[in-house]
């Protein structure tokens, strides 16, 4: 049971209520950890805005790979299973590559190269070496890209915290980082 108040639609705050019917459109359902941040309007506005504009960048399949990979950094099964399942099902990894991924591994060079950056970042708390650097560059990202990794790493450490500070239940096939991969 999760130790904060996960809401129904109905009884999330009004603010939130549209937010969440905008998730249900897009993903048929409204996951525990989104109807958790509507308890605050301005969380979930501004974490679905985040999470919208960087769909427009780096391509899902990286997207999801650092969030799997941030995940099981931190620890948080509920987005580990939530990410998981969402490489598996809607963008297509294999089932290699989730458990690729939750290493900061990938059999693709460019994405791998994304995943070593961002567990560099998680490791250093941001203060890479400038090797981190050159070998996110050499890879093909591009200073834009590298700012929309952190962005990607930023937005799935909210969402880590919440699920561990809440602990949410699972509406996921459950994965438990503790599990080897």
């Amino acid at each position: 049971m999760s130790r904060l108040t996960v809401p129904t639609r109905e009884a999330a705050p009004a603010g939130s209520q549209p937010l969440l019917d905008g998730v249900h459109k897009q993903l048929g359902s409204v996951p525990n950890l989104f109807r958790l941040i509507g308890l605050s309007p301005a969380a979930l506005e501004g974490f679905l805005g985040l999470n919208g504009a960087l769909a427009h960048s780096l391509d899902a399949r990286t997207r999801e790979r650092i969030a799997i990979a941030v995940a099981q950094a931190n620890g948080c099964d509920y987005c580990l299973s939530a990410h998981s399942y969402i490489a598996l099902n809607l963008v297509k990894l294999g089932e290699d590559e989730i458990a690729l991924a939750r290493k900061g591994a990938s059999t693709d060079a460019k994405a791998e190269a994304a995943l070593r950056f961002s567990r560099r970042v998680l490791e250093t708390r941001g203060r890479v070496a400038e090797a981190d650097l050159a070998a996110v560059r050499s890879a093909g990202y591009s200073e834009a890209q590298v700012v929309e990794i952190v962005a990607v790493i930023a937005s799935n450490i909210f969402t880590n915290y919440l699920g561990n500070i809440a602990e949410t239940e699972i509406d996921f096939p459950v994965i438990r980082s503790s599990q080897a991969a």
